[in-house]
């Protein structure tokens, strides 16, 4: 049951919210985080179709990033609730691969899903990020984000919008970091989900394992930080 865990001093258990959790690395994030004892809040855009969500134990909330008034319900649905990490998992990948395939309406998609919601989560949110012990805010990007590494072009919209979370992060490292807050991009490679498709390399459980294991580490010294699921940093 939510807000059920409780540390070896009676406390209540750490609580992760996992924005975007009914599938892919959202819900195997779900999954290893409810399996250690955390209580487990994730968010689907239909939550009586997440069953394997459901499944997990975790508190299943309905939340559409683009729409401003799904993200104040749920703030006003989490009022007073501490929560310790935040993982916002949200995204698309529409492949516009030539400059001359643009879709500007898939192109504004993507910046509206992949950009715009997690600003709209973590700004309703922060509340209840300070009443957490831990202050973790972690973004899922991409290492198509990397402005460095870019030498190819094609992933329009997508890289751009990615790098704009990336560069949002950033700034709340900057914002924040004073408050104790750690705020980090993470890479989770290339996984075979229904938007790795099925000739990517890692299987999502190898991924989450790395992506966990490296929240897990994370100090302040970390704060601003661009890495992927091993822990490597990757160039901004």
């Amino acid at each position: 049951m939510f807000g059920a865990s409780k540390n070896q001093d009676g406390t209540p258990g750490a609580t992760v919210l996992i924005v975007g959790a009914n599938r892919g690395i959202g819900l195997e994030l779900a999954r290893q985080y409810a399996a250690r004892g955390w209580n487990v809040i994730g968010t689907a855009r239909e939550p009586a179709s997440a069953q394997d969500l459901q499944a997990t134990g975790a508190k299943v909330s309905p939340l559409d990033v683009t729409d401003q008034a799904s993200v104040e319900r749920l703030s006003e649905s989490l009022e007073g609730i501490d929560i310790d990490l935040l993982i916002v998992n949200a995204g698309i990948q529409k492949l516009i691969w030539k400059l001359e395939d643009i879709d500007i309406t898939a192109f504004e998609h993507s910046l509206h899903v992949n950009t715009l919601g997690p600003v709209r989560i973590i700004c309703a949110l922060l509340p209840n990020l300070r009443l957490g012990r831990q202050r973790k805010i972690v973004a899922i990007t991409s290492e198509l984000a990397s402005i460095t590494d870019n030498t190819k072009g094609s992933f329009y919209g997508y890289r751009e919008s990615k790098a704009a979370l990336n560069m949002f992060t950033r700034s709340l490292a900057a914002e924040l970091g004073g408050e104790g807050f750690i705020c980090v991009v993470l890479h989770p490679g290339w996984v075979r989900t229904d938007m790795g498709g099925p000739k990517a390399p890692l299987d999502v459980t190898e991924s989450v394992n790395g992506l966990r294991a490296v929240i897990d580490s994370l100090t302040p010294q970390d704060n601003g930080s661009y890495r992927t699921h091993t822990g490597e940093t990757l160039p901004w």
